[in-house]
């Protein structure tokens, strides 16, 4: 059974920065996406970034593009958001989510999520 666990959300003033953990076990295929995304408060999930696991490619929403950044822990099954200069409205409920394709954006084919945590901006 596939389970994500993400960390690292919490309170941080205009311009901070925070990183996300998020652990992954009982993955097993070596083809598949990484990918983050937030729900901000009464709108619809959205896409932030991803990584494909082959090739190490990167993608991220221009909301975020050099503000946010996605890296990886092979060793630990672990792989990171680091959010830099963050402003009041990347407050949202941020999750990490695994797909099998070898890369996508498209919310749809992810499968696998985590329980999200909560990432608020102060102004």
């Amino acid at each position: 059974q596939v389970h994500l666990v993400e960390s690292g959300g919490g309170f941080v003033q205009t311009g901070g920065s925070l990183r996300l953990s998020c652990k992954t076990s009982g993955y097993t295929f070596n083809r598949h996406t990484k990918g983050w995304f937030r729900q901000i408060a009464g709108r619809e999930r959205e896409f932030v970034a991803a990584k494909s696991w082959v090739g190490g490619s990167t993608y991220y929403a221009d909301s975020v593009r050099d503000r946010f950044t996605v890296t990886r822990d092979d060793a630990d099954d672990t792989h990171y958001l680091q959010m830099n200069n963050l402003a009041p409205e990347d407050t949202a409920v941020y999750f990490c989510a695994i797909s099998d394709w070898h890369y996508t954006t498209d919310i749809q084919n992810y499968k696998w999520w985590g329980q999200g945590t909560q990432v608020t901006v102060s102004s």
